[in-house]
């Protein structure tokens, strides 16, 4: 059952949801996109199935949705949100910070800050669409720590092959920038929600937690 409390931030109220793990080995905080909010089916889908697989799963409601507005503030703005509602957990496992598009960017920019062991980024907004001048890549190559990718094959935001080959990539076939996928490519939302799940959870695991299953729960 999922938990939502509210928090304070240096611009407004955000909301914490939360889906805890009986016995965590991580802790995945995750933001949301400029677009939309925390009901985005990829993070529905990993806060629904990664607390029973020893993840607990934050989404965190940023300011601006939580009050109604339709635009998303600068990155700045953006980032000192997470920073502030971050540092009101204490989590006893190691912290992933993620997210989906402009809430990938945010976890990519905090994650030294905010001493994150991973870092989880779906659907990275690349560049503008059309606009492969202005990348963002340095956002990423910029992270020290463990970092997935999960990208739509046919993203306008950035396409899988647009990536350096060195950067950790798993690639949804078909699908766009909201991991929506065409009848004709013979996937459905279920076959999409389980390539992140299945590829989030290999990431967490390996990548972050490695074999601390034992690890004492996380009480934000």
């Amino acid at each position: 059952m999922t938990a939502v409390r509210a928090v304070d931030t240096p611009h407004g109220e955000a909301r914490l949801h939360t889906d805890r793990s009986r016995r965590p080995l991580a802790t995945l905080l995750l933001g949301h996109g400029a677009g939309g909010g925390v009901e985005a089916p990829d993070l529905v889908a990993l806060a629904a199935e990664l607390p029973r697989e020893g993840i607990t799963v934050i989404r965190l409601e940023q300011p601006w949705r939580v009050a109604g507005k339709r635009l998303a503030p600068a990155p700045a703005v953006l980032d000192a949100c997470l920073v502030s509602a971050a540092d009101q957990l204490r989590p006893r496992t190691p912290l992933v910070l993620g997210g989906r598009s402009a809430g990938a960017r945010s976890a990519a920019r905090t994650a030294y800050h905010l001493g994150a062991s991973g870092v989880l980024a779906l659907a990275f907004p690349l560049h503008p669409p059309g606009k492969p001048d202005r990348s963002r890549l340095d956002e990423l190559t910029a992270v020290t720590v463990p970092t997935l990718v999960v990208q739509g094959e046919n993203d306008p935001f950035g396409r899988p092959e647009e990536f350096p080959e060195r950067q950790p990539l798993v690639v949804v076939p078909a699908a766009d920038h909201s991991f929506k996928v065409p009848k004709r490519s013979g996937l459905d939302a279920a076959d999409v929600a389980g390539i992140i799940v299945e590829a989030t959870l290999e990431f967490v695991v390996r990548d972050v937690a490695g074999n601390r299953r034992g690890a004492e729960g996380v009480v934000p």
